[in-house]
């Protein structure tokens, strides 16, 4: 299935299940979200690879949506909103509008299946759990999935501390273990 996103490139790679906080100053942006917040409509996340958040930028090739779930106004005065990732696409062509903002034909990729995760590996959900009580209140609204191999690995890769292009890589993978695999690696974790 393909789509017609805004594209708002960052600094910052977005999982689906991920949260997203952002402070909205640039009016293409402050129309794009105006714009998703009327017509209940998602906005895609990509990775900046060259360029800034504030001038023109261009990104990596596969991105998620952005669903907004609240906004408020800022003690600037900014506009505060809160998204999550929703569902990982692969950009094929990307406009830009005479306002700056990009528009990309995207096509969506398949969601990943709920795998278990291998007795090996389990040490992977135990330290993340740890984690949680550390970073937990930013999925305050969601339900853990400890014994998710997807979820664990996407969390992990949000929460550590990584070069972005290591969680691009993470969010690219399509198997959920081999996730885990890598996270484990670059971790330093021995198998038992």
């Amino acid at each position: 299935m393909s789509a017609v996103l805004p594209l708002f490139p960052l600094n910052t790679v977005l999982f689906p299940g991920g949260p997203l906080r952002l402070r909205i100053f640039e009016p293409r942006y402050l129309d794009m979200i105006s714009r998703c917040m009327r017509e209940t409509s998602d906005f895609g996340v990509a990775l900046i690879t060259e360029g800034r958040e504030t001038g023109s930028a261009r990104t990596t090739q596969v991105g998620t949506t952005a669903h907004i779930v609240d906004f408020e106004r800022l003690d600037d005065g900014l506009l505060g909103i809160t998204a999550r990732g929703e569902r990982k696409f692969s950009i094929v062509n990307v406009t830009t509008q005479s306002d700056g903002l990009n528009l990309a034909d995207v096509k969506y990729l398949e969601a990943e299946a709920a795998m278990e995760i291998p007795e090996e590996l389990g040490i992977l959900a135990e330290l993340l759990k740890q984690a949680f009580v550390q970073v937990g209140t930013a999925y305050a609204d969601e339900t853990p999935h400890y014994e998710n191999a997807s979820w664990v690995g996407m969390r992990l890769a949000e929460i550590l501390p990584l070069p972005m292009l290591e969680k691009q890589q993470c969010l690219e993978m399509t198997d959920a273990v081999e996730r885990l695999r890598l996270l484990r690696e670059r971790l330093d974790i021995r198998e038992a």
